[in-house]
């Protein structure tokens, strides 16, 4: 997958993965109880910063706080940017 937008310094783009649609249980979750994902994969990576190289790359499995990044939509998808430092474990 190639979007056409390339984060600065130590940015990257996350698409998010799906919000669970069912509990463990097997109810269904309406659109207004669904938790926001943690999960997603990077789709770009910024260059670094001087002296702080990136540490994840492109197609990397992360999980990042709640309410980390910045939600922006691009050709009728969404997409999270945020810092590398939001960005809490690889899978």
């Amino acid at each position: 997958m190639s979007i056409k937008l390339k984060p600065l310094a130590d940015r990257v783009v996350v698409e998010p993965a799906e919000a669970e649609q069912k509990t463990a249980g097997g109810i269904i979750i309406p659109d207004t109880a669904k938790e926001k994902p943690q999960k997603g994969v990077i789709v770009a990576v910024g260059p670094g910063k001087k002296d702080e190289p990136m540490t994840v790359k492109k197609g990397d499995t992360v999980l990042y706080g709640k309410y980390s990044g910045t939600e922006i939509t691009l050709d009728g998808k969404h997409y999270l940017i945020m810092k590398e430092s939001d960005i809490y474990a690889t899978l």
